[in-house]
């Protein structure tokens, strides 16, 4: 007879359970899917000019931007990399943030450092409160390439972006707070 083994999502290298890491709060989990959709619009917006909508740009503006041939590689990238970036916040509250996946090349399978976690995500969460903060003064600004509904729709579009770093900052605390709970 054979004793069950453990779960691949949960079974670190060495074959020993990591520290049973208390549940996240719902109001974490909860902070965590906000914060991984806040870059969605604005991407989705980015995605929308490559693929030829003005999306509130005069046509004189749009063309002065580029959104065409080589030059459309970084509005897709970098909404790409964002989203990336934001669905990471729900780390901060599933199992593969404790013990990524085996998949995942030089750390699937293996526990990770939370206090490296944490680092990383606080990092994260004061650099996106810098960047996104004056985002805030959107409207104040003149923007004499977009049109007066172009300039007040890609202002809503943005706006969740500013919530992106408290956010992260709030689930980054949860997360310190329950793994912090394990070594004590």
């Amino acid at each position: 007879m054979t004793t069950p083994q453990p779960t691949t999502a949960t079974r670190t290298t060495a074959g020993t359970e990591p520290p049973a890491v208390p549940a996240p709060p719902r109001w974490a989990v909860r902070a965590a899917h906000a914060a991984a959709v806040t870059a969605l619009p604005a991407g989705l917006w980015r995605l929308g000019l490559v693929l030829g909508w003005h999306g509130g740009y005069t046509d004189a503006g749009y063309h002065a931007v580029g959104f065409t041939g080589w030059d459309a590689v970084w509005p897709v990238t970098l909404s790409v990399l964002t989203e990336a970036l934001a669905l990471l916040t729900l780390g901060l509250v599933r199992p593969w943030g404790t013990v990524p996946p085996r998949w995942i090349p030089f750390l699937g399978g293996r526990p990770v450092n939370p206090r490296r976690v944490v680092l990383a995500a606080s990092l994260g969460a004061a650099g996106l409160t810098v960047l996104w903060t004056p985002f805030l003064a959107w409207w104040a600004v003149s923007h004499p390439n977009m049109t007066p509904q172009g300039h007040l729709l890609v202002g809503f579009l943005y706006l969740p972006a500013v919530a992106w770093g408290p956010l992260l900052a709030a689930v980054t605390v949860s997360y310190h707070r329950r793994h912090r709970a394990v070594g004590a």
